[in-house]
């Protein structure tokens, strides 16, 4: 079984505004509200292309309860622990501007609430797999990706990292199945600029090296890089087309690796679905179903 967290989800709003102004009145020429979060997305994916999973994480408040209710919609097995205080964030992505966000800070957790969330991961057997993806809210220890590693580590679950800097490095040492950073997060780890496919094989390499069994980097329209496991780089230009919604594309990624992984135990399939559900998910409003990751699929050229 394959299970997610994610620490500080939200409701996405998501608007389009013909010729934005500041200081005016702006009306939207279109709306999405949706369920938030890496993990979330992840674990959506996941369901679009037909593999179970669990997802895990904190709500609060009345837009805690639509979380739950917009994720159960989507058939995924929902088991938030609800936070008694303020209400989780809404985050508004306006689209007519592309990477323009207002995201919200979300509730505090408690020491009591993460002690919780450890019990519910006690019944996480050898052959689980735990994707633990996004940033954390400022109340939990900085720690927490590590700790929850270890705890996996023991237990001989396979972990999936999708974060930024120390909270992907310190992971390294328990040797997670996955960590998916991108080539500007690559980057700032090395304080390198890298641009080019070339550029990121031997960063990527290099956190190999230090504990990760597969390393899937997102270059956005210059494709994606696998340093994997086998000992072999896989990589392939990004698909063409048009660009509707950057929103998930990552994790959509992550989704569809782990789904291709699970079908045929081999990398090569496995990079390919991943590039193909996160470029798919990239071409649609929302998060790709199966149907166009599979047409996506078939147009990748590996290199």
């Amino acid at each position: 079984m394959i299970y997610t967290v994610t620490f500080n989800p939200s409701l996405d709003y998501i608007v389009a505004v013909k010729d934005f102004r500041l200081g005016m009145t702006n009306r939207t020429e279109s709306e999405l509200l949706l369920p938030g979060g890496k993990g979330i997305n992840v674990s959506v994916v996941l369901k679009n292309l037909g593999v179970e999973s669990t997802a895990l994480g904190f709500t609060a408040g009345f837009t805690g309860r639509e979380i739950r209710r917009r994720v159960e919609e989507t058939g995924v097995r929902a088991e938030f622990i609800e936070i008694p205080e303020g209400f989780s964030r809404i985050n508004l992505k306006l689209k007519s501007i592309e990477g323009t966000e207002i995201n919200g800070n979300g509730p505090g957790i408690s020491r009591e609430k993460v002690q919780e969330l450890m019990k519910k991961l006690d019944i996480l057997e050898a052959g689980d797999c735990l994707v633990l993806a996004g940033s954390i809210p400022g109340s939990l220890p900085d720690s927490i990706y590590q700790d929850i590693a270890a705890k996996m580590a023991e237990k001989k679950v396979q972990i999936v990292v999708d974060a930024t800097r120390d909270l992907l490095l310190n992971v390294l040492p328990y040797r997670p199945f996955l960590i998916k950073p991108n080539n500007h997060e690559l980057g700032e780890i090395f304080q390198r600029e890298l641009r080019t496919r070339e550029e990121v094989i031997p960063y990527a390499q290099k956190l190999r090296e230090k504990g990760a069994q597969n390393v899937l980097v997102s270059m956005a329209g210059e494709g994606a890089v696998l340093a994997a496991a086998d000992g072999k780089i896989y990589q392939a230009p990004a698909p063409k087309g048009e660009l509707k919604n950057g929103v998930g594309a990552g994790d959509s990624m992550v989704a569809g690796f782990l789904a291709g992984w699970q079908e045929e135990k081999d990398y090569r399939h496995a990079f390919r679905m991943g590039v193909a559900a996160g470029s798919a998910s990239a071409f649609s409003e929302y998060l790709a179903e199966r149907r166009e990751v599979e047409e996506v699929y078939r147009r990748i050229k590996e290199e």
